[in-house]
């Protein structure tokens, strides 16, 4: 039995196609919904100085966009009738964001984009949906 869908998003749009399904879904199971984003850390790269200025403005840019993420997939789960909460995790590595979340809120199935990239691509930067494939203890829905 599902009773928590986690769904993952970036923004994108076929992010936000998931979202769609994953709030379909729960809908149809009568689950409830974790949304969850990544916000990347500073970019320290050890060379000078940090900025406290650039530091907290690029926290407060980032905060700022993963919030705005996270308040379409409410508005839409709110719309839709299903209960949802939302979860920002502070991840340079957004599968490793998303695992975690999963198992902090204890979901049963995690819903995320695949962006499609070519699988020469795909082999050089390495693929989130894939890494959250290979690592996952729980089902996982891939919407293309």
């Amino acid at each position: 039995m599902t009773s928590r869908v986690l769904v993952a998003t970036d923004g994108s749009p076929k992010s936000e196609r998931a979202v769609a399904v994953a709030i379909g879904l729960a809908k149809a199971l009568n689950a409830s919904l974790v949304g969850c984003t990544a916000a990347p850390p500073y970019p320290y790269y050890g060379l000078g100085e940090v900025l406290p200025d650039s530091q907290a403005q690029y926290q407060s840019a980032a905060s700022a966009a993963a919030t705005e993420r996270l308040t379409q997939v409410e508005r839409a789960a709110r719309a839709a009738g299903v209960a949802c909460s939302t979860v920002i995790k502070e991840q340079q590595h957004p599968h490793l964001a998303i695992l975690q979340t999963a198992r902090e809120n204890d979901c049963d199935l995690i819903v995320m984009a695949s962006h499609g990239r070519g699988e020469v691509t795909a082999l050089f930067i390495g693929s989130e949906t894939q890494k959250v494939l290979a690592f996952a203890d729980r089902p996982v829905l891939v919407v293309r």
